[in-house]
């Protein structure tokens, strides 16, 4: 799996549907029509995300990296 930033996930989660809600702070907020959750996303200029919360992030958010075109 490829470490990506918190920008370039954020512009994976728009891709896949999720809209940017609001912004505090240096965590963007997503959510997604139909969908309870709500995502937040740290911000830290180009800072990669831990592996950890990069996987957090894709299971809550639905998306298969694999299949993705990340």
């Amino acid at each position: 799996m490829k470490a990506l930033s918190g920008k370039e996930m954020c512009k994976l989660l728009e891709r896949n549907d999720w809209i940017l809600k609001r912004i505090k702070g240096s965590h963007h907020i997503y959510m997604k029509h139909g969908r309870e959750e709500t995502i937040s996303v740290p911000v830290h200029g180009n800072r990669t995300l831990k592996i950890g919360m990069q996987k957090a992030i894709l299971k809550l958010a639905g998306i298969n990296i694999e299949q993705s075109d990340y």
